[in-house]
């Protein structure tokens, strides 16, 4: 597939595509039906309908049941552990076998014209971008998820929390179910700016901004504190009436799909004339930028705080607008020298 049919590249060999990204239709005003329309296949496919059909399979087929689930053991607790590595292992192993190692169709639609495994930098664990994000993941990443996990089965097997069932509170849930990837995004938004203030970035967020370029095991190369902050959505599964598989919705959500934004390719060719577009093109400009798309687009959160790119050259000179003010600003701070 001609990726230059849908973008194009620069002197460097990066690849953009050529339509600037558009903000989710639903929070637009007036109410464009049609618009709404032609978005939801977007909103659940690929990725959303996915991670729901991977969270309903582990907890019918791949999840202790209630009774054991009501005593906290080493047992079941090492379990999930292993399920959710092998799970991850396996997904994002594959993307990244697929497109960086095997390099199946090249750099077609690739945003960044280099490979990761071919730059080697201090900044990560053994020089090595993917060591580093994988001993990460399943050193930090993975052990944290599982953590919340347990707390979230163990309060459901012991009657914490307003629980609901599909049974008597149908209407409620699928609302619930269709707004976990909203719920994720306004939690992502809060935590990201958080931890983009100079102090936490510093100490924090630099880890997983040492991505520049980032690929599937970026994901989750985060330090600790940030991994602690990213999958305490869940927590709200203990408060508003849930569902477990819901609760794991919220955890695959935030597990599986943080690679969508670091996958480093617009599309995955499937074929001839078919590719599957990946929406990874927003969160890739926030690595390359670092102040732009602290969310998705899917909540306009952006727009509204003055941080959005839609990869347009209008955006572009915005964004360098603000910098320079923002050093004007810093400039006229610092004291005089002497």
């Amino acid at each position: 597939m001609d990726d230059t049919a849908f973008g194009a590249r620069d002197k460097r060999g990066d690849w953009s595509p050529s339509a600037p990204l558009q903000v989710n239709p639903i929070f637009s005003l007036p109410i464009r039906l049609m618009a709404i329309l032609k978005w939801l296949p977007g909103y659940f496919l690929p990725w959303n309908v996915a991670f729901m059909l991977t969270a309903f399979a582990t907890w019918t087929w791949a999840t202790p049941d209630v009774e054991t689930l009501k005593t906290l053991a080493p047992g079941w607790i090492l379990y999930l552990y292993v399920r959710n590595s092998l799970a991850i292992l396996l997904f994002y192993g594959a993307l990244e076998l697929r497109l960086y190692w095997l390099r199946r169709q090249g750099n077609a639609f690739k945003y960044n014209a280099k490979w990761p495994a071919e730059q080697k930098n201090e900044v990560f664990w053994f020089k090595n971008q993917v060591i580093d994000g994988m001993l990460r993941t399943f050193l930090s990443g993975v052990p944290i998820w599982t953590a919340y996990e347990v707390l979230v089965l163990w309060a459901y097997a012991n009657g914490i929390g307003p629980w609901a069932s599909f049974a008597g509170n149908p209407v409620w849930l699928c609302l619930f179910a269709f707004l976990v990837p909203i719920i994720h995004e306004c939690h992502f938004y809060c935590i990201h700016r958080l931890i983009h203030i100079p102090v936490l970035y510093r100490w924090i967020h630099s880890v997983h901004h040492n991505s520049v370029n980032p690929s599937p095991w970026s994901s989750l190369s985060m330090h600790p504190a940030e991994h602690l902050l990213y999958w305490s959505s869940a927590l709200l599964h203990l408060i508003l009436p849930s569902h477990p598989w819901l609760a794991l919705y919220q955890l695959h959500f935030a597990g599986f799909g943080a690679v969508v934004g670091h996958i480093g390719f617009d599309r995955i060719v499937m074929g001839e004339n078919a590719a599957m577009e990946t929406h990874a093109y927003a969160h890739y400009l926030h690595h390359k930028h670092f102040e732009v798309n602290y969310s998705d687009a899917t909540v306009p959160l952006d727009r509204l705080f003055g941080t959005w790119h839609d990869g347009s050259p209008e955006a572009e000179a915005r964004m360098r607008a603000r910098y320079a003010a923002k050093v004007a600003r810093m400039n006229r701070a610092a004291p005089p020298a002497r």
